[in-house]
């Protein structure tokens, strides 16, 4: 007896949807997770954790802070990169943040809630900060001696051309990092303005810092995962001295240790080499 046409094409989807199932949902899976278990593939499939003694702490893949108790940089170890992943380093919020080349102007508020830096100020403030840690000089082209980016909006006559009528730090509520711009006395900002929208042209000083900054940019910057394990080599080696001091180490056995834990560029030719920290400190605990 022949089926009705409805019924042969039901019956053929369902047992294309059984045979697929079986297949896709079952057999592939399980030939991925064997393969997973090969030597040499097993920790890579888990997540690339590393143990020390008999406690995981941390991964390979996955950057961390390495803080004291008061949530300070530990001296004794070597910094990451910063991270903009929910409070740092979440895996469960990876992002970036979403702050481009154009962000220069700082958002003032009297409260700290609505208040946000600019990208160019928080890079000026970290390389500040790291500048502090390493005993180098921090200071960064179109930065202020306070660490905020050192930008001005300048009114002029005609708009865009003609004298300079007005000038603003937009970045500073107090005493401004320059006296006067264009013959004109640089005024301090006040919250709550929108000087571009006034007509200000938004203008960087680039100041007199050196052209090749003493803190690296990764060292002041977050990766686009907020999740980068490896810092540069020449971040690594600015933080050598602080931590042979710190641990009464030789400098040259802990610039050594960096060596040994730098990573070659993908393939051989892809990316930039990078220094893992969760391995340069285990090694450095001799762990």
């Amino acid at each position: 007896m022949r089926l009705p046409s409805w019924l042969a094409q039901h019956l053929a989807a369902l047992r294309a949807l059984l045979v697929l199932t079986v297949l896709l949902g079952l057999a592939y899976p399980l030939v991925m997770v064997g393969v997973g278990r090969l030597p040499g593939l097993s920790g890579r499939t888990d997540g690339s954790l590393v143990t020390a003694g008999s406690s995981t702490v941390g991964s390979r893949l996955i950057g961390q802070a390495f803080t004291d108790a008061d949530g300070n940089a530990d001296r004794k170890y070597f910094q990451s990169r910063p991270s903009a992943a929910g409070d740092g380093y979440d895996p469960t919020s990876t992002s970036a943040s979403n702050l481009g080349p154009e962000s220069i102007v700082d958002t003032l508020s009297d409260n700290p809630d609505d208040a946000s830096p600019s990208l160019l100020t928080q890079v000026c403030a970290r390389s500040l900060a790291v500048g502090k840690l390493e005993g180098v000089n921090g200071r960064r082209p179109y930065c202020t001696a306070d660490g905020v980016g050192a930008v001005l909006a300048v009114f002029r006559r005609d708009g865009f051309t003609g004298p300079v009528t007005r000038v603003v730090s937009v970045n500073q509520t107090g005493t401004p990092f320059l006296a006067s711009y264009g013959g004109v006395p640089v005024e301090p900002a006040r919250t709550g303005e929108d000087y571009q929208a006034l007509g200000g042209v938004m203008t960087p000083i680039r100041g007199d810092a050196p052209a090749e900054p003493a803190v690296p940019a990764d060292a002041v910057t977050a990766s686009g995962s907020g999740l980068d394990p490896n810092i540069s080599p020449a971040y690594a080696r600015l933080q050598a001295p602080r931590v042979a001091r710190e641990r009464n180490m030789d400098v040259n056995r802990v610039r050594q240790l960096i060596e040994d834990n730098t990573d070659d560029r993908a393939l051989g030719f892809l990316g930039e080499p990078g220094v893992n920290v969760l391995t340069l400190n285990l090694a450095l605990d001799g762990k």
